[in-house]
């Protein structure tokens, strides 16, 4: 009997049975391919489509060779007439599911130029319409160090993060990205919080695009009311003269204060039409409502892949407001007067105690580490990857500089005080400004194309984590939205500051990704290879210090 039951639980075929061993090098790959599946029947970008019979027996085939043999023995490794060319192989899933693989792949890898620009579209984000203001708030000089500084820190810690799946010896880290590395190190504390963290990140820039999204879609739509009654609101606005004018939205309120103007001038029409107008076309009361309709069903789609053909939009916009920025600055020239402590009536120190506001908004602007795994992947030569992602970076701090000195220092003083800049710059235009209404309809189609691939990642990380599902049910994901969307309307509504938003959102989620989590995870890696050194153990531990002291400061200013 037990002779028996040893036979049952010995593989089919065993090494001990022939001499042979086989190789499947020598075969043709191209002869012998009798297993063909078309195309439709893979899944190619949706992964929701179903994956054909034909699909199905071919990954059955290759699973059955797989159990002929124990693990170890390659007696009877899948043939290559099993086996589909490289270009066509992809994962299944147990789901009915398949992914084409494409890392693979060499000729699909990006040369660096295309990397660096990668790089710098995904970084480039709603960051920067506040640079102009985190500049004031820091004052001119201390500003422009600041960012300086900030993004050189900000880089070094990126540089720890894409060196640290590497620095594992002993395991195949190639397709880790830098959750994973904390799960290494961390265990479950590791991993659940740096999806947390993640998760702040994400949420956070959704909660500012609501925000600007109403923002943008109230001056979009009240640029066409104007323009076809004929409503002209520039006595009602404090602001400069001329053909090129700038205003100050709220002169009465606090640095960094942000409400709704709620004065219209009508010329030519009856003031009950625009009343009613205005009681019906509101930046807090309604138009954070009205995006609800079009928003929270895209947010419900089981696949952000048509979403994804629009993030060429991103480097458009981003373009287009450096153009802008530059006409702006010509038409206006510089007004800059420098007061080293003191803040007068019309300019700003250059030095002011409200800096770590800016330091908050530059964590967020630089923050790339939670992906940046991800896209140095794809670099043809990985060997310049450090290269190519501290130009990126430089690219990236030129953008910020250049959009952020141009607008503070073309921003009219006298006339107008330096403590008008708001945190969306575009705020100092008034709605009848052409360049800054195309501005804003390019700004709001693409964060309505945007903010539907944001929520598909916290759900993809969030569900996956906790459900291991993406999409477990649709009453899952509806109610996860809910809760996004929710945030959203609710601070569009009572604390539309965009600045404020993101300097929170990025000191929290810097504190974990960019500072303690990187730093920690060097500090281990060079202390179990013997090479951690107390310069290095205090230059880092300085690093989690400075992003505790970062999140702290917010809270102060």
């Amino acid at each position: 009997m037990s002779a028996v039951m040893e036979d049952d639980s010995r593989p089919l075929l065993s090494s001990e049975q022939t001499g042979e061993s086989y190789s499947t090098d020598s075969l043709d790959f191209k002869a012998k391919r009798p297993f063909h599946v078309e195309p439709r029947n893979i899944v190619g970008d949706d992964p929701q489509e179903r994956v054909s019979a034909e699909a199905a027996i071919l990954n059955s085939r290759v699973h059955y060779y797989s159990r002929l043999t124990a693990s170890s023995d390659r007696l009877l490794s899948p043939p290559n007439h099993v086996i589909p060319r490289q270009e066509e192989i992809y994962i299944y899933s147990p789901l009915g599911t398949a992914f084409k693989v494409t890392g693979s792949d060499p000729s699909s890898k990006n040369p660096s130029i295309i990397t660096i620009f990668a790089v710098w579209n995904t970084m480039m984000g709603t960051s920067i319409l506040s640079i102009p203001w985190g500049i004031k708030q820091a004052g001119f000089t201390l500003g422009i160090l600041i960012l300086i500084f900030t993004g050189l820190l900000m880089l070094y810690c990126c540089y720890i993060v894409l060196k640290s799946p590497k620095a594992i010896p002993d395991m195949d880290t190639s397709d880790w990205e830098f959750p994973d590395v904390c799960s290494y190190y961390f265990g479950k504390f590791g991993k659940w919080s740096s999806l947390f963290f993640s998760m702040v990140s994400l949420i956070g820039a959704m909660v500012v695009y609501w925000v600007l999204m109403s923002n943008f879609l109230y001056n979009t739509g009240q640029f066409i009311y104007n323009y076809a009654h004929n409503v002209n609101m520039s006595d009602s606005e404090f602001g400069t003269n001329g053909s090129d004018r700038v205003i100050c939205p709220y002169p009465n309120t606090e640095p960094g204060g942000n409400h709704t103007i709620s004065t219209l001038y009508i010329s030519g029409n009856d003031t009950s039409d625009g009343t009613s107008f205005e009681h019906w076309w509101s930046k807090t009361n309604t138009i954070p409502l009205y995006l609800i309709i079009l928003l929270l069903p895209l947010l419900c789609f089981r696949s952000a892949a048509f979403f994804a053909r629009f993030t060429f939009l991103g480097t458009i916009s981003v373009v287009y407001l450096i153009v802008l920025v530059t006409i702006k600055a010509v038409h206006l020239g510089f007004h800059l007067e420098f007061h080293w402590f003191d803040t007068t009536e019309i300019y700003v120190a250059e030095f002011r105690l409200l800096f770590p506001q800016f330091t908050g908004v530059l964590t967020l602007a630089f923050f790339i580490h939670n992906c940046i795994v991800t896209l140095m992947k794809n670099n043809k030569h990985q060997e310049n990857n450090v290269r190519d992602l501290s130009v990126a970076y430089l690219l990236v701090g030129l953008t910020y500089l250049y959009v952020g000195v141009l607008i503070f220092a073309a921003f009219p003083s006298p006339a107008l005080s330096k403590d008008c800049i708001e945190p969306n710059f575009l705020d100092n235009f008034p709605t009848s400004d052409v360049l800054v209404f195309v501005a804003r309809a390019f700004l709001l189609f693409q964060m309505i194309t945007v903010y539907p691939l944001l929520g598909y990642l916290v759900r993809v990380q969030m569900m996956g984590q906790i459900f291991g599902n993406h999409y477990p049910s649709f009453l899952h994901v509806l109610a996860l939205n809910i809760v996004i969307v929710g945030a959203g309307v609710l601070m569009a509504k009572f604390y539309p500051n965009i600045g404020s938003i993101i300097r929170f959102s990025g000191a929290t989620c810097g504190l974990a990704l960019v500072f303690v989590f990187p730093a920690l995870v060097h500090m281990i890696s060079l202390r179990r290879q013997g090479l951690l050194r107390w310069p290095s153990a205090i230059f880092h531990s300085f690093l989690i210090l400075l992003g505790m002291a970062n999140l702290l400061a917010q809270f102060f200013m």
